[in-house]
C-alpha cells in the first residue's frame, strides 16, 4: 500500500491519512522520549510491541462496551483507527504512589494509594505537560462538565479492568496515562478512548519482585527495555512460549549478559 499523507508526527507515533474519510493509520515509532522530551532514545521493537498490546488492550476493552479509536490492525506497526478531536487533557489514573505523585507529595514509591486517583494534564509540551484541576478544565472550556464526566466514568472502568486483567499475569498495574477524543457523527459528539494503551504510557510493576517492566527502565537508565516490554506482551500471551527473543526472567537476563 502506497504511503499515505502524513497528518502529525508525535513523539511515538505518526499520523497518516486513512484509506476512508475520517480514519488514520496510525504508525508507531521505536523512538523513545522522557521528560518532556529532554532525554531521547531508541528502544529497537519497542513500535510492534506496543502496537500489539495497544489492539489487544483496546480490543478487550471494546468488549465490555468501552468505546476508542481503534478499528483494527494493518501490520506490525500500524492500525487503523477512527479520525477523533482530541481533548487537551492528559488523564492519569493512580493507584500506586509512583513517579511525579512521590516526588511532589513526598509520599514512598510504592506505596499503595488509599484510593484510586485521577490527575489532569494540559497538553502541551512547550510548558512541560502542567499538572491542572477540574476548575482549569471548566475555566478554558477544554471538556464539557458532560465530557469530563464521561471522561471520569470511563477511566474508572478502564482502570477497574486492566487492574484484573494484568494481576491475573502477575503484573501490578500502578498508574498509566488515557487520552480522549470526540468523535463526531453528524452535529453531535461523543468522547471515546484514543491514543494507545502500552507500556510506554503505564507503569507495570511484576507482582512478586516489583521489577518495572515499563518506559521507567528507559527513564531511569536501568537497561533491559526491550525485555520488559516482551516480558509484558509475552504474559498477555501475545508472543509464543518458547520464542526465543522471549526473555522470560530479566533478572537471569541480566546475569546471562553480565550486566
Amino acid at each position: 500500500m502506497a504511503r499515505r499523507r502524513q497528518i502529525y508526527e508525535g513523539k511515538a507515533k505518526i499520523l497518516y491519512e486513512g484509506p476512508e474519510p475520517g480514519t488514520l493509520i496510525q504508525y508507531f515509532k521505536d523512538d523513545a522520549t522522557a521528560f518532556n522530551a529532554q532525554k531521547r532514545g531508541t528502544i529497537n521493537g519497542k513500535g510492534v510491541l506496543n502496537n500489539r498490546i495497544s489492539e489487544h488492550v483496546f480490543t478487550l476493552l471494546g468488549n465490555i462496551g468501552v468505546p476508542t479509536h481503534f478499528i483494527r490492525r494493518l501490520n506490525m506497526r500500524e492500525q487503523l483507527i477512527r479520525q477523533v478531536e482530541i481533548v487537551p487533557i492528559e488523564v492519569i489514573v493512580r493507584n500506586v504512589a509512583a513517579g511525579t505523585l512521590s516526588k511532589r507529595l513526598g509520599i514512598e514509591e510504592g506505596t499503595q494509594l488509599p484510593r484510586t486517583l485521577i490527575e489532569y494534564c494540559y497538553k502541551d509540551d512547550a510548558l512541560g505537560d502542567p499538572l491542572v484541576a477540574e476548575e482549569h478544565i471548566a475555566c478554558f472550556n477544554w471538556c464539557s462538565q458532560d465530557e469530563l464526566h464521561d471522561i471520569q466514568d470511563m477511566a474508572i472502568r478502564i482502570n477497574d479492568f486492566m487492574s484484573g486483567m494484568f494481576a491475573a499475569v502477575g503484573i501490578r498495574l500502578v498508574d498509566f496515562k488515557l487520552e480522549f477524543g470526540r468523535l463526531y457523527e453528524g452535529d453531535f459528539s461523543r468522547i471515546i478512548l484514543a491514543d494507545e494503551i502500552s507500556p510506554d504510557g503505564c507503569r507495570l510493576w511484576d507482582m512478586t519482585t516489583n521489577e518495572k517492566l515499563d518506559k521507567d527502565r528507559f527513564r531511569r537508565d536501568l537497561g533491559g527495555e526491550v525485555e520488559a516490554y516482551q516480558e509484558v506482551a509475552r504474559r498477555l500471551g501475545l508472543m509464543p512460549e518458547g520464542n526465543e527473543n522471549a526473555v522470560l526472567d530479566l533478572e537471569s537476563h541480566r546475569k546471562k549478559k553480565g550486566s
